[in-house]
This record gives C-alpha cells, structure tokens and sequence, in this order.
C-alpha cells in the first residue's frame, strides 16, 4: 500500500478514535497451518500468517516477525531453533578487541534476511488496505548478541572502543538492510532495541540513540517512516529516544504509559503496551479486556498515542485474547465516539 508517511502520521493524530498496532505475526501460524520452523525460514510461509492475520483483524498495518537473531546469524552467530519456541542465539563471537576488529560485515540477503526481506516484499505487494512495516534489531541489541548480554554491559564501563568497532560494524550492516527493506516497498521499519533499556540515559545515548540516528537518517523521509521499539525500563530514557529523529517509538509493558505520554511531543506518536506474555499469551480474556480498556482509558487524552501490545506477542498466544484485544478497543472506541456525538 502506498502512502504518503507524513500524511498518515497527521490522519492518524487527527482521528477521533483510537487506532491499533500489534507486534504480532506467531499468532497467524493457526490460521495457516504452518510452524515456527515454516515462518523463518520461508519468505512466502511467512507472509501467508502476516496475510492471514491481515485479513482476520483491523491492525493498522501488516508486520514482519520480530526476530532478534536474524541479523546475529548473519554475522557468524550460532542461533538455536525449535519448533516450539522462537529462535534464539547462543554463544558469542566477540572476545575483545582483535576478534571485534576481524569481525565481517555481512551482505544484505546473508543468511536468513532474504526470508524477511521477502515477507515484507509480499506484503507490502499484496495487501492493500494497511502499510506495511518490516523489521531489524538495532545496533547496541545486535552487538550485545554478539558479545553476549552480561559481557558487553561490562565492556561499556571497561574497555567501550571495543564496544565502538563492533557498533560501527552492527550499524553499517543495518542501515544497508532497512535500505533493502525501503526497496520492498514497506512504508516503513520497526527497529527493535531492547537491550538499550539496561542503559544509562547517557551511555543510552553514546552506544544505541546516535547509532540509531544513522540508520534514520539514513531511510527516513516522506515515504518511510521508523518505528524505534525498546521495550526496557525506559521511562527515563525517552530524550535520548526521541534525539534519533524516529517519528514513532514502541514501549514495553515495563512502563507505565503515562509515565511516557507527557514526554513524547506532537508530532511524534507512541505505541504501547499490553503485556505479551503475561495478558497476551497466559491472561484469560477477561483480563485481555481489562488490560486494554485500563489503557485506552489511562492513554485517552493522547491523541498521538496507538494501542500494541509490549512486544512481539508470542507464539501458542490463544486468537481468543487476541480477538477480546480488538473487540475491547472497538467498544473503547463507539464509547468514545458516542460522547463526541454528545458533547
């Protein structure tokens, strides 16, 4: 679908009612038949759950699967599979300096790219009726897999240039694929960065936001937009956010939203933020719709705010919370116009 990104962002804003935008692509694999396995390593398979789903429910846009091993593999990471559960890398391939300089930048198309490159393509082709977002982990998140979670936190305070070869390298891969996916025809990318969230407002700054801006910089303009997800504790994080220049950020369920709303400025939009795992997946319906109905109610004043769940929503989520999910947001939303007809 295409569509002029600007004007969608001031429509969006503009609305009455409120507007939805689950991470969610595992819940499809119901509907279609097909397994994990299937999804990620197959363009097409993938693209039949996002068109299904797309079909099924009143999302605002089609969206690729979150996968935060992808880009880790393509470097030389090791990543685990299993069909009941989604991929996830292992080991490191970073020790330090000597192995960060040697570090090669893969191609775009490496590895499993090509599949999410795909997707996004199909989609993005195929329906017609809402945008299409793909998606790439961001840099500090991609570098923490590489050199393992616990090791790249204590290399910020002890040895950061190492940190600062491998980010560099992250950095160049990634903008050259979320190139690749403005070539799909996607409206624009969701870049996924949670690991930033364990950061300092300052090192948040130093080693993701001005990595992040490059990849921005980079591909965003009138016709594609960026999507900045970090779903950590980022209620004090959101300045060094908001200097990347993304016209949109997605929050985890680690905040609460109106911690968040007040510092987002117009004409920046928020996405947020039903817990995935907690409501999503293990809730029952009726907390599905409490959940949501407390959010709309909590978000209400804030036009630029669009209701998602926290993160990817995973797989084995029953379609019955999903379904409670949408209904919620539409009752939220004839309430709300039944008062605007009123007032």
């Amino acid at each position: 679908m295409k569509k002029e990104m600007k004007k969608w962002l001031h429509e969006l804003t503009a609305s009455v009612e409120r507007h939805t935008m689950p991470i969610m692509t595992y819940p499809g694999l119901k509907l279609v038949n097909k397994s994990i396995m299937d999804v990620i390593s197959d363009g097409e398979a993938q693209f039949e759950c996002i068109e299904a789903l797309s079909k099924k429910y009143p999302s605002i846009a089609a969206v690729t699967i979150m996968d935060l091993s992808v880009e880790a593999e393509a470097f030389g990471s090791h990543v685990r599979y299993s069909d009941e559960d989604v991929p996830s890398v292992i080991g490191r391939i970073i020790e330090g300096e000597e192995s960060a300089n040697a570090l090669k930048v893969p191609k775009v198309g490496d590895g499993r790219t090509s599949v999410y490159l795909k997707a996004a393509e199909l989609a993005a082709a195929n329906i017609k009726d809402r945008l299409t977002f793909g998606g790439e982990i961001g840099p500090f998140s991609l570098a923490g897999r590489l050199f393992d979670m616990t090791e790249i936190m204590v290399a910020t305070m002890l040895e950061p240039e190492t940190v600062h070869i491998v980010l560099e390298k992250a950095t160049q891969f990634l903008v050259e694929y979320a190139k690749a996916f403005k070539n799909t025809g996607a409206n624009g990318i969701i870049i996924a960065e949670p690991a930033a969230g364990l950061l300092s407002p300052e090192h948040c700054t130093e080693f993701s936001s001005n990595y992040v801006k490059r990849i921005v910089d980079a591909v965003q303009d009138d016709n594609f937009v960026v999507i900045l997800h970090n779903c950590g504790n980022t209620k004090n994080l959101v300045p060094s956010l908001l200097s990347t220049g993304a016209r949109c950020f997605h929050f985890g369920n680690a905040v609460d939203m109106a911690d968040i709303m007040p510092q987002i400025p117009w004409g920046r939009v928020a996405f947020g933020n039903i817990d995935p795992a907690r409501v999503f997946k293990n809730g029952t319906v009726e907390e599905m719709k409490q959940k949501t109905w407390e959010l709309l109610e909590k978000t209400a004043v804030y036009k630029n705010f669009v209701l998602s769940s926290g993160c990817d929503v995973p797989p084995g989520t029953p379609l019955e919370n999903v379904e409670a999910f949408f209904e919620t947001l539409d009752e939220f939303n004839k309430t709300v116009l039944r008062e605007f007809t009123v007032a």
